[in-house]
């Protein structure tokens, strides 16, 4: 029998018309722009310490994605990494810190701005691994020291496979990065900074492991330390020779 108002063929006409419509893309996590605390930080403090205080340089800013995330994975020879790496590479970059850091007045507040992101004194590596996913899962470019701890010589000699294992779980490139000389500024043990020249090597990305298997986390792991170590044998950037007429 025919429905006089008409409403079951237009019923019948809506479904089909939504079974035929494509699904809607997921929406793209874009990166976490620099918040204004962070810029003025970055321009006001770090850029005077890097470029005049210790001559820095910074050679390969074309090898950096500005979009999506990323793993950054350098050696560590001071204090002064963190701030330099996010300065030198146009990027904020997000390192753990100690939760304790986060309560103190004045510093929290400045390094959460800046992308830090607190992790618990004694928290297992599960847990790290677990929170530095998350921020990886925001967009933002994760930085890892891939010793672990600072190095008396500079580079990297004992690599872990943790970068590797974050690259994998999120499906997201790994970035060598080579901090030269900092080290001789404020290293390990040293009580006074040297005005030494602090310079940065940017590496080509490396892809994600292929699985969590301990072969390809490391493989990958040796390939950032080839990289990096490769970086800081080329030594310090030099400038640019003046284009000839």
């Amino acid at each position: 029998m025919k429905d006089p108002s008409g409403r079951t063929g237009s019923a019948i006409r809506r479904a089909w018309q939504r079974r035929r419509r494509p699904p809607e893309p997921p929406a793209l996590i874009r990166t976490p722009r620099p918040s204004l605390t962070y810029r003025l930080i970055s321009y006001l403090l770090v850029f005077p310490i890097y470029r005049l205080l210790y001559r820095g340089r910074t050679a390969g800013n074309t090898n950096v994605p500005h979009e999506g995330a990323l793993v950054v994975v350098a050696n560590h020879g001071s204090h002064l990494d963190p701030p330099l790496l996010g300065h030198a590479l146009g990027r904020p970059v997000a390192f753990m810190a100690k939760a304790e850091l986060f309560r103190v007045p004045i510093l929290g507040p400045i390094i959460r701005a800046c992308g830090a992101y607190p992790v618990a004194r004694g928290a297992s590596d599960r847990e790290a691994i677990r929170t530095a996913t998350d921020r990886l899962l925001q967009g933002w470019a994760t930085g890892v020291f891939i010793d672990g701890t600072r190095q008396s010589n500079g580079r990297v000699n004992n690599p872990q496979a943790g970068a590797a294992l974050l690259a994998a779980r999120a499906g997201v490139p790994l970035l060598p990065v080579a901090i030269i000389n900092s080290h001789l500024a404020l290293g390990p043990g040293g009580h006074r900074s040297r005005l030494v020249p602090i310079h940065i090597r940017i590496g080509t990305p490396i892809p994600p492991p292929a699985s969590r298997r301990r072969p390809d986390l490391e493989a990958t792991t040796r390939a950032c330390q080839d990289q990096i170590n490769a970086l800081l044998d080329q030594g310090l950037v030099r400038p640019a020779l003046p284009a000839s007429s």
